[in-house]
């Protein structure tokens, strides 16, 4: 049984170029949420520094220059929410979310391909609500102007905005691979490569064995790869 939680998928670690997992419009779909996503990453990680760059420099001007500063601290919340709701939707193409796979070697193939679909249709629901909340919030405070209780008193639709926009975004993205996973199998939505658990990685640094080391649980049921008992090294094997 496996309970570790997952890390991000192994395919970011391949140099091969990625093939469409399905074909007609939801391939297209597909590929073009790819690209999107792939942008967004790019202006997530900048957003990122961003704030890592406004709050080194009001740590400088209050401490070194005694020159309090009283917008750094927004302005890097803004950053770091637009940065993670905006990211969610690329990290859930590569089943990258934090997830607790306590049942998968509890369960059959066909048993744990139905628990992914549900999982997934309940997640869809969930961010479906979250993101529709977003935007009334949003509608809400560009209506009446709402502004940040602080001094600086930034307009608070910026936020909102970057909270609907994002989940509105995953919401795409959980509906697309459900479609995939009706349509085409669970190995189509994103399940085709194993997870890498934090159990694995610990194995890898204590052990110095990468060839011994199972690449993480597969939901499909399929044998975990590098399982395969190295008759050439003494010891007890794994």
């Amino acid at each position: 049984m496996s309970h570790a939680f997952d890390a991000a998928s192994a395919a970011a670690e391949t140099h091969a170029v990625a093939e469409p997992r399905v074909p007609g419009l939801l391939g297209a779909i597909d590929r073009s949420l790819k690209a999107v996503n792939h942008v967004i990453m790019l202006l997530g990680g900048v957003a990122l520094v961003c704030a890592c760059l406004v709050l080194s420099y009001s740590v400088v001007i209050r401490y070194v220059l005694h020159e309090p500063t009283d917008w750094q601290d927004e302005m890097a919340v803004f950053l770091i929410v637009g940065a993670t709701f905006f990211s969610a939707a690329a990290v859930q193409a590569k089943r990258g979310h934090v997830a607790i796979e306590a049942l998968t070697g509890l369960l059959s193939p066909r048993v744990n391909r139905a628990r992914l679909l549900v999982a997934d249709l309940v997640s869809f629901v969930f961010v479906v609500f979250f993101a529709w909340k977003s935007w009334t919030l949003l509608h809400e405070a560009w209506v009446d102007g709402q502004v940040s209780q602080s001094s600086w008193g930034p307009p608070l639709w910026i936020p909102y905005l970057l909270m609907a926009a994002g989940m509105s975004l995953l919401s795409i993205q959980f509906a697309l691979q459900i479609a995939e996973e009706v349509l085409y199998g669970a190995e189509k939505a994103g399940w085709a490569k194993p997870k890498i658990g934090i159990g694995a990685d610990i194995n890898r640094d204590v052990h110095g064995r990468p060839d011994l080391t199972p690449e993480g649980t597969h939901p499909m049921g399929a044998p975990l790869r590098n399982t395969t008992p190295d008759t050439t090294s003494s010891g007890s094997q794994r």
